[in-house]
């Protein structure tokens, strides 16, 4: 074994010290997974590029909701985004969102998820209210030692500090702010993580803190919590919870008063539009090319164009004789109708199903479905389930990009380590300060070659990564 890796022991004594998530576990590794300076440095332009299509979308959204026109000497209006982008949505909610003063508001934590394929890195999410910030940075420390240069800085404080910066810079007192991480009973899975990182701050002499909802207490105008014994003003709220769930956190009145008392902050800012993943599609739809291409950077266009698989909003509509859906071809011709995709060969279902959000099953791998690792009957029965969701949650299609295998190496058992062949998926953490974006550091999902989707399965390991070269 390598002096600079990590021995089974070590590291199950620290996650058994501290455990992260309730009931999870996974794979261990003697090492980071390792990085290009390359990879690294496209990675970090991925982070500005994001930030700027959470901006653009946010244009795009307004501009919808007021009939506007979308280009600059052109004609094109597309209420229909913003119809499609509320669907399902309580009326509060919705007039939260296009609130004037949350006006160039996004998330301060950004999460995108990069599969790494033989054509480069495929992104096929961003993630406004990412789990794994704690465990991220807890990993960091773990793994950090003397010739180890981990993505993020040197020290493996960058994610701790860059969550911290992020929040802080959005409180107006600029004094030591009191900031809540708020975690809801949906949620609850991430609490320990959550609570681990409130630590490791609270260490650092920052006044940040993870509480239960009931421990959360109304004052006036504002939000208290008891901080050694004394009931004080909150200037930050770090939600964590997707907004599906609003309805579930009993504080959400108390929280909507404060805000819009000017009493708090509330991050990331409670916008419905910044949490669906359709808008992946809205960025390829045809009609709306020349919009991305006027609103966004020349850079950040070319490469959300190349890393963004080509995605499709799976609404079923009734057409005129003469139209075809925006969709993939089956056998060679356009479709009609989407039941037609039941017809597609094993080749052509080489496509993913997906809740785009607004629902307990849109988090994480719960509602996707890939057609060519399925029967015909079960892919025919998931797009029949998707369009009969349709008035409520929105499903999303898209090309899948599968990962190519790599290598890296795992403990087989406390006192053996093999080299094996896996599938990677990369989620890079990025903070967001003075409307640029930081990046943290980068969990690595490294699963068994044979598992087509990627998430945080038991059999695939979590580790952080290192910059090698």
């Amino acid at each position: 074994m390598e002096a600079t890796a990590l021995s089974y022991s070590e590291i199950l004594a620290a996650l058994e010290r501290q455990p992260l998530f309730e009931d999870k576990t996974w794979k261990l590794s003697p090492e980071p997974f390792p990085l290009t300076l390359d990879e690294v440095a496209q990675i970090e332009e991925i982070g500005a590029a994001c930030l700027e299509f959470y901006r653009v979308l946010e244009i795009l959204y307004l501009r919808s909701v007021e009939d506007k026109n979308l280009l600059r000497n052109k004609s094109l209006k597309a209420p229909w985004v913003a119809g499609y982008l509320d669907r399902g949505k309580p009326e509060k909610l919705i007039n939260h969102a296009r609130s004037k003063r949350l006006r160039g508001e996004t998330p301060l934590v950004i999460r995108p998820d990069l599969l790494s394929t033989d054509n480069g890195f495929a992104l096929t999410e961003i993630d406004s209210v990412p789990g794994g910030i704690g465990l991220t940075a807890f990993l960091a420390q773990l793994y950090y030692r003397e010739g180890i240069k981990l993505v993020g800085d040197a020290d493996a404080e960058s994610m701790i500090i860059g969550f911290y910066e992020a929040l802080a810079s959005r409180a107006e007192n600029k004094n030591l702010p009191l900031i809540a991480i708020l975690v809801s009973d949906e949620a609850k899975t991430y609490r320990p993580e959550m609570q681990w990182l409130a630590e490791m701050l609270q260490q650092r002499g920052k006044r940040v803190y993870c509480f239960h909802h009931s421990e959360i207490m109304p004052l006036g105008n504002t939000l208290c919590a008891s901080v050694d014994g004394n009931p004080e003003k909150i200037d930050v709220i770090y939600r964590f919870w997707e907004l599906f769930d609003l309805a579930n956190v009993p504080l959400a009145e108390y929280i909507l008063e404060a805000w819009e008392d000017s009493q708090l902050v509330i991050t990331p800012p409670m916008r419905h539009f910044q949490e669906e993943k359709l808008s992946l599609a809205l960025f390829h739809h045809h009609l709306l090319e020349e919009f991305w291409r006027e609103n966004l950077s020349k850079s950040s266009f070319k490469l959300l164009r190349k890393i963004i698989p080509n995605s499709w909003i799976m609404d079923p509509v009734d057409l005129p004789p003469n139209a075809v859906l925006d969709a993939p071809y089956i056998g060679g011709k356009p479709i009609t109708h989407w039941e037609q995709l039941g017809d597609a060969s094993q080749k052509e279902r080489n496509l993913i199903i997906k809740m785009s959000g607004f629902h307990e099953e849109a988090w994480g791998a719960r509602s996707v479905m890939l057609g060519s690792d399925v029967s015909a009957a079960d892919w025919q029965k998931g797009i029949s389930n998707a369009l009969s969701t349709s008035d409520r949650n929105i499903y999303l299609l898209q090309d899948y990009h599968k990962p190519k295998r790599l290598k890296h190496s795992i403990y087989k058992s406390p006192d053996e380590i093999e080299e094996i062949q896996g599938r990677l998926r990369l989620s890079p953490y990025y903070f967001v300060r003075e409307n640029k974006t930081k990046m943290g550091g980068i969990l690595a999902t490294f699963c068994p070659a044979d598992k087509k989707i990627i998430h945080g399965m038991r059999d695939g390991a979590m580790l952080p990564c290192q910059v090698i070269g």
